[in-house]
């Protein structure tokens, strides 16, 4: 079967692209950057990659592409708090516009549900979209689901970054809101067995797993599963804002994504039409069966991917015209040293740096930063790494983002998502001149104004030491 995948580089995307490949189907991926998608892995043999910025229309000459299934995957949650409302259904309708001129048979669009009188802003755009996309002509599916818990999943990690840090919490009213939460492993099932069948055509599915749990529940569940003792007090004094930046402070999570899942979390998220898993014979997992799958991954360190693969800058699109570092207007900070030994084994430091790793040299520098970055706004650096060891281009980093990771040609790039007064690149690269092989390491910083050529000359004696000292620590 031909499908077209949307929301590709995303959470449910990347793990839904790699169960399409492995039953064998040929697979379309509509990406707004093809430098996000590696179609030269083994893995993705079958994958034919098309770029199109669903903002936009779709160019007419996408309207020749031959596909029997479309999956929309895209959401904007965690690029701002409101206005994502506009760019969903822009997307959707752009989307069903460019469907209707195709041979496709069937949609299938991942939404929230949505039982409740009241939603909240997140959950009654998932209901406009649903709208939009009943105007292409198609069969459209609808598959409902609340929290989705898997290793990589926004709420899970959170989930997961509370229980872990904090031995007793003091939280908001809305952890006693019932929801359903559903295993990643269940939503793939569902998706992939509605895939032209006719008993789901023209149908809306709630979809969860096999128990309704508050979030206070979840919480102490996760605990239970980890083995750690911990305590929740409930308290009413707590509001939304606060609740939004308590979240965002102790948790990996954005700000913008804090926001609107506090915001519906307050809406109670649980399932009516669960047809479905008669429908198609789907098990449910329990809460606890999924936490547990969850952590296997990590622990194995086999996480597929993350919420944090979403790039987190309000125009996405322009990331990675940001591959060539520019030469003119810029301040750097330029070093290289020998490498004595095998260059292979520097080049796996360079790519293990962040996350647990750390960065090799006064990691208490970086942590200051990464504190002093949400303090005003921005990621920080709990988002971590997927994989201790592999990096992709699209991957997050702590504040950087991955924009080249080649192994062959034995260079990093990353560019700064952090809050700064310009634009920042870190690369670094292994080149052999004469019988030596030399690590190359270069920091560029391009400043807005005036603030930004002071940022880098206050910051410039810091700068001194933590990046001779890192490079000395990787190449040695």
């Amino acid at each position: 079967m031909k499908v077209l995948l949307t929301g590709s580089t995303g959470y449910i995307g990347k793990r839904l692209l790699q169960n399409l490949l492995e039953q064998g189907h040929e697979v379309i991926c509509l990406v707004r950057n093809l430098e996000r998608l590696d179609t030269g892995e083994d893995s993705m043999e079958g994958v034919q990659g098309i770029e199109a910025d669903l903002l936009d229309p779709v160019p007419e000459s996408l309207y020749s592409l031959e596909f029997d299934v479309a999956f929309y995957l895209i959401h904007s949650m965690s690029t701002s708090i409101g206005a994502f409302m506009n760019e969903e259904a822009r997307s959707a309708a752009n989307f069903a516009h460019f469907i209707k001129q195709t041979n496709c048979r069937q949609i299938i669009y991942l939404s929230g549900i949505s039982n409740s009188e009241k939603l909240s802003r997140h959950l009654q755009s998932r209901r406009n979209v649903e709208d939009v996309l009943r105007n292409s002509g198609k069969h459209l599916t609808i598959l409902r689901a609340g929290i989705i818990v898997g290793s990589g999943s926004a709420s899970f990690e959170i989930i997961r970054d509370l229980m872990e840090k904090m031995p007793w919490i003091i939280a908001p009213l809305w952890v006693k809101t019932l929801c359903q939460p559903v295993a990643i492993t269940n939503v793939i099932l569902y998706l992939t067995g509605c895939m032209l069948n006719p008993e789901t055509f023209d149908q809306v599915f709630d979809i969860g797993g096999a128990e309704i749990l508050s979030y206070k529940n979840m919480l102490l569940q996760y605990a239970e599963v980890r083995g750690l003792k911990r305590k929740i007090w409930v308290v009413p004094f707590i509001n939304p804002r606060i609740s939004s930046y308590w979240l965002y402070f102790v948790t990996s999570t954005s700000y913008y994504l804090a926001v609107n899942l506090v915001n519906s979390m307050k809406v109670e998220v649980v399932c009516k039409d669960t047809r479905l898993k008669d429908i198609l014979g789907v098990t449910p997992l329990t809460y606890k069966e999924a936490c547990r799958r969850a952590l296997e991954r990590i622990n194995l360190d086999t996480v597929q991917s993350s919420w944090t693969d979403a790039v987190s800058m309000k125009n996405p699109g322009q990331l990675f015209q940001r591959l060539d570092v520019p030469g003119y207007g810029v301040l750097r900070d330029r070093r290289k040293i020998e490498i004595n030994g095998d260059p292979r084994r520097v080049l796996n430091k360079v790519f293990s740096i962040g996350g647990e790793t750390g960065w090799y040299y006064a990691n208490w520098i970086w942590q200051i930063r990464g504190m002093m970055d949400k303090m005003v706004g921005g990621v920080g650096l709990r988002r971590g790494r997927r994989n201790a060891t592999e990096l992709r281009p699209g991957d997050s980093l702590d504040f950087w983002r991955v924009l080249i990771a080649d192994k062959e040609n034995m260079r990093l790039l990353l560019f700064a998502e952090m809050k700064v007064p310009g634009e920042a690149w870190l690369e670094f690269r292994i080149l052999k001149k004469n019988d030596s092989y030399f690590l190359y390491q270069t920091a560029t910083f391009m400043p807005k104004g005036l603030s930004g050529r002071l940022y880098w000359f206050i910051l410039l004696p810091i700068h001194l030491l933590m990046f001779q000292g890192m490079i000395r620590a990787i190449g040695s």
